[in-house]
């Protein structure tokens, strides 16, 4: 486990060092739970925003966008249930004053013991070498089964005890547990309470006069409140599609593990509008076609899983949640639900506005369901980053530090180095810059040694570094660097832009 968190405390001091995340207001000792992203942060993020856009709405005829405000009318979450509902069971530690989530602190315990078993498994890997199966060894082995019964009885108690609000039974499950707060080591807990997560703020010149408002917990109201305004604008038919990125906002009680849970987020968001009793076909459709989009990146199809909720959300009446394997462990990315037609029937109510389609097909007007795709765009990003970390030990005895990010996302698609600074060379990259740039992403760097810039390119990710030397000057050649296998090759100038295309070609990662 702690050769995990060594892995993930390196890639948190990399996003800083080399212009990725940097912490909030830092010279200020920083804001908890709040990041900046940095120069080649943004180039990431964009490329992931690009891809996801893409994918889910240039490819598909019936979906289409939308950016919606960050303020709406204050009715709009009571209609939501975000006013009455949209809250987290609270935990103080007597001893050490510290504030934790009821549920996270129970989902930890269960980790401790989903950590055992990894451990057994390891174990018992080593004993029987290949003749090694996980899956027939967890099915049959005593001690795992064991734990897994624990696991299971402690999931079912703490989903009953939620889904019911029975907040006494949640605080008795943490004390049957003997979990214990971190910090005091102590198990002195106070009673659990509902903690609403939105953010409180007032619109107006004075406090007397001023109304209530909120900052968006969620992008998807925003949607819903413009569902008439898109379907009539945009024609649209049923089934069609919204889309949305755009920035929400969680008073978490515990934000932690850097940008995967943070108070001020981005989500990329499409609902899909669905004939009433066809949600479950396409609510099948966007689990393949997400999981599809994820597998596409080529960052191993065994480090994806899906997780099917138990307790459901009170609009719901089907969930699943993407997970993917952080240095942290499994944890949600991506979350799809069939949202029935709770939303837009809540609009209606509290607006009095009919927000219902007229299908021409069976000759009737209904409130559509909405089937729900929802992913973090924070946690892709650390999905990207984490993942394509390696620090790798070559044969010459030396090591490096990579960052495999595909091509595609990568920040920088090429580096254009000349070999020194004088007899033209700096002249001649320039050009060949010059002759790319407008297509792809590129830096220019002739500081430090060629090897040390090959180094520094790697840790920031960059695809192709190009060296610009002598025989450059003399036959147009220069020498092309892969930054995965490190082979080097020359080929002409005249090649880097068809070569650096096909690498980064959507076309091919979208087929």
């Amino acid at each position: 486990m702690a050769n995990y968190e060594d892995i993930f405390k390196k890639v948190v001091s990399h996003a800083k060092e080399y212009g990725y995340v940097f912490q909030s207001s830092e010279i200020y000792d920083g804001l908890a739970a709040a990041y900046d992203y940095g120069p080649n942060g943004v180039e990431l993020k964009n490329n992931i925003k690009n891809y996801w856009w893409k994918s889910m709405v240039n490819m598909h005829e019936n979906i289409v966008g939308l950016d919606s405000s960050i303020f709406m009318h204050p009715t709009t979450w009571k209609a939501s249930g975000h006013i009455d509902a949209f809250n987290d069971p609270l935990v103080d530690n007597k001893d050490s004053k510290k504030r934790y989530r009821a549920d996270v602190l129970i989902e930890d315990h269960i980790a401790k013991i989903e950590a055992k078993i990894d451990k057994d498994c390891v174990k018992a890997a080593k004993r029987f070498g290949d003749a090694f199966n996980r899956e027939e060894f967890v099915t049959t082995n005593g001690r795992i089964l064991d734990r897994q019964k624990q696991i299971d009885a402690i999931n079912e108690k703490m989903n009953t005890s939620l889904s019911s609000g029975d907040l006494e039974g949640v605080k008795a499950l943490i004390e049957e547990l003997d979990i214990k707060c971190p910090v005091s080591g102590t198990n002195n807990w106070t009673d659990v309470r509902q903690f609403n997560l939105m953010f409180k703020t007032q619109m107006g010149a004075t406090a007397d006069g001023a109304s209530d408002l909120y900052l968006r917990p969620e992008t998807a109201q925003g949607i819903f409140v413009n569902f008439l305004n898109v379907q009539k604008t945009a024609r649209m038919k049923i089934p069609f599609g919204i889309a949305q990125i755009g920035k929400a906002f969680r008073n978490e009680i515990v934000a932690r593990q850097f940008i995967f849970r943070m108070r001020e987020f981005e989500q990329m968001e499409m609902q899909f509008f669905v004939r009433p009793g066809e949600e479950m076909k396409w609510y099948d459709y966007w689990k393949e076609f997400r999981m599809k989009w994820h597998n596409s990146l080529a960052m191993g199809e065994e480090n994806y899983r899906f997780h099917d909720h138990e307790n459901l959300a009170h609009y719901a009446n089907a969930a699943a949640d993407i997970e993917f394997k952080f240095p942290f462990g499994f944890k949600e990315l991506e979350g799809i639900h069939s949202r029935t037609d709770f939303d837009l029937k809540a609009h209606q109510e509290h607006s009095g506005k009919k927000l219902q389609y007229f299908d021409p097909e069976i000759g009737e007007s209904y409130v559509p369901y909405v089937v729900e795709t929802s992913i973090g765009l924070d946690r892709m990003f650390l999905t990207v980053l984490s993942h394509s970390f390696r620090e790798e030990q070559l044969e010459n005895g030396e090591s490096r530090v990579v960052l495999k990010i595909p091509a595609l996302l990568a920040p920088l698609k090429a580096a254009i180095l000349p070999l020194t600074k004088k007899d033209g060379m700096p002249e001649k990259a320039r050009e060949i810059m010059k002759s790319l740039q407008v297509d792809f992403n590129c830096q220019y760097e002739e500081k430090d040694s060629i090897g040390k810039r090959y180094r520094r390119q790697d840790a920031i990710g960059t695809p192709y570094c190009i060296t610009v030397d002598h025989q450059t000057l003399e036959n147009n050649t220069v020498t092309l660097r892969d930054r995965d296998t490190m082979i080097q090759e020359r080929v002409s100038v005249e090649k880097l832009h068809s070569i650096i295309a096909e690498k980064v070609n959507i076309a091919k990662y979208l087929a």
